[in-house]
């Protein structure tokens, strides 16, 4: 069964992340909610709280199929300054696994240096600093390039995640999907 590390942080947008690990899970991807700042509840941007299933800091060395940041403006700037992060996400691009950014997210790849010549989506707030950290910039819903997969924010969640069964699990397990959850396509 793949593997996805989904991170959470104090101010995530909670649909994207809640949305990401749910379809995930239904598109049999074993998921891992971890705390950026440990196992205690995050109160997310807003104001949901939610529990992570594990603190950052206690992941093992596992390598994951796919590492997934959730967006919302504060989340993502902790993302962005966290080492550990980097590091997540360093390992994950020199292992050639997939990252999957949505919304404000990919900011953190331009921190990082990750997947510099990709192209790239994400919420319009966040457009310039990705255009100003040399990314190919996209206006679609959800952006594959090599294996950086970024998506928009909220209203394209079910896409991202989507997107990400796809990638690891094929377009049937992902087409299976959509009607249970009566998706319009």
């Amino acid at each position: 069964m793949p593997s996805a590390l989904v991170l959470l942080a104090k101010g995530t947008e909670e649909m994207e992340m809640v949305i990401a690990a749910d379809v995930l899970r239904r598109g049999e991807v074993d998921v891992t909610i971890a705390g950026l700042d440990g196992a205690g509840p995050v109160e997310c941007s807003r104001k949901v709280v939610i529990v992570p299933d594990i603190a950052l800091s206690s992941v093992s060395q596992k390598d994951f199929d796919v590492v997934v940041l959730p967006g919302g403006g504060p989340g993502a700037e902790s993302m962005a300054a966290s080492s550990t992060v980097g590091e997540i996400l360093k390992k994950q691009e020199a292992r050639g696994a997939l990252i999957a950014c949505i919304c404000a997210a990919p900011i953190a790849l331009s921190k990082h240096g990750i997947g510099k010549d990709c192209a790239v989506t994400s919420h319009p707030a966040v457009k310039e600093v990705l255009v100003k950290a040399g990314y190919k910039y996209s206006d679609d819903r959800v952006v594959l390039d090599k294996k950086i997969l970024t998506s928009r924010g909220p209203g394209t969640a079910f896409e991202f995640a989507l997107a990400i069964v796809e990638q690891l699990q094929g377009k049937e397990n992902r087409d299976s999907l959509v009607p249970p959850m009566l998706l319009k396509e």
